[in-house]
């Protein structure tokens, strides 16, 4: 465990980053506008019993194949006060481009630009599609796929809808953890 540690400063201090976020972790507050200028900030939702932010592309056929699954988990959960949240943080992806796409695909939900990638850097998110799901006092209570299948007929398991049907009963979330699987995130810098 000591080495652990050792080894964990070490990297921070060569690469300059913190290590990814994790269960538990309490994620700063941060603003960032959709395709209509609106400012979005977590503090607007902190009534919700859970806020699931979800990374996304315009362009990736893996996030591009969760836009019907995630229409439906919005529809699902609308009336649960659960908020989502879609985060596009790809550099080459104008707001234009999003907001295009975000119509094209009938999206239910905002999609906000992370221009220089604060909000990716700060969870080290790496893929689109890769979910965290924030609760009271923006603790991060699950992140990583939304289920275990890019094909939807294939899917065994349902990773995020479990963790948000034990929040909203009150539980503990069991997996909290799982490899989101996806194209990266190309960052501005």
């Amino acid at each position: 465990m000591k080495f652990k540690l050792i080894l964990a400063i070490f990297i921070i201090a060569i690469t300059g980053t913190s290590l990814p976020a994790d269960k538990g972790q309490t994620v700063q507050d941060f603003i960032l506008r959709d395709t209509d200028n609106k400012e979005y900030s977590l503090t607007h939702f902190s009534h919700a019993k859970a806020i699931v932010l979800v990374f996304v592309s315009t362009r990736c056929p893996w996030s591009n194949a969760y836009n019907e699954r995630l229409i439906k988990l919005v529809n699902n959960y609308k009336d649960k006060n659960v908020q989502f949240l879609a985060i596009n943080s790809n550099q080459l992806e104008s707001v234009e481009e999003i907001k295009t796409h975000s119509i094209e695909n009938n999206l239910n939900l905002p999609v906000l630009k992370d221009t220089d990638n604060r909000v990716a850097d700060q969870l080290q998110a790496s893929v689109t599609p890769e979910v965290y799901v924030i609760g009271k006092n923006y603790k991060i209570l699950y992140h990583g796929r939304i289920d275990d299948s890019r094909d939807e007929t294939q899917v065994k398991s349902k990773d995020l809808e479990n963790a948000l049907q034990a929040i909203l009963a009150g539980k503990e979330v069991t997996i909290n953890t799982t490899k989101a699987f996806g194209c990266s995130i190309k960052r501005s810098n």
